[in-house]
């Protein structure tokens, strides 16, 4: 992995930052706030992003390339798409991660330091910064959930119509 200093001072980032889904619904001064605690990662082919049952605090936004995300060892999701995020739910309740998620080619993140959010700064500002984050982090995490439903339905539907085949319904 290649890692940049923290962005902080690195505004020319911000309007640039908000044309991605993630971060496209918060001021210019929020995701100023972001750069402050964010980083760019490069991550080479296979390389691990983050391990699952790992701890960290980090939450990533998708620059270029893609990630696997396996779960157990096995893949159960390719992120592709320029701003697709991950790592919020470790970032939210401080547990293990629950996937571990591989470059698939070279690829670039942001890479969120969410570990601040325990910093003690300017009380107001500090909670409706962090209220933001969760904000964000609530949407990204509504949308995997219902990627998630989306496929247990298909995944439910096949199983039928195979038990059916089978005789065993």
């Amino acid at each position: 992995m290649q890692e940049s200093p923290y962005l902080e001072g690195n505004g020319f980032l911000a309007e640039k930052l908000q044309r991605l889904p993630f971060l496209g619904s918060i001021s210019e001064n929020y995701i100023r706030d972001i750069l402050r605690v964010s980083k760019i990662r490069k991550f080479d082919e296979g390389e691990v992003i983050t391990e699952e049952k790992s701890y960290d605090s980090w939450v990533y936004i998708l620059f270029s390339g893609a990630v696997s995300i396996e779960k157990n060892g096995r893949q159960i999701a390719i992120f592709n798409e320029i701003g697709s995020t991950f790592g919020e739910l470790a970032a939210i309740d401080g547990k293990a991660r629950s996937a571990s998620v591989h470059a698939i080619g070279p690829t670039v993140c942001l890479a969120i330091d969410a570990s601040f959010m325990n910093e003690t700064a300017e009380p107001i500002e500090q909670a409706l910064f962090v209220s933001v984050l969760y904000k964000l982090f609530a949407e990204v995490i509504a949308q995997h959930l219902r990627s998630a439903n989306d496929e247990l339905v298909k995944l439910r539907s096949e199983l039928e119509v195979l038990k059916r085949e089978k005789g065993l319904s």
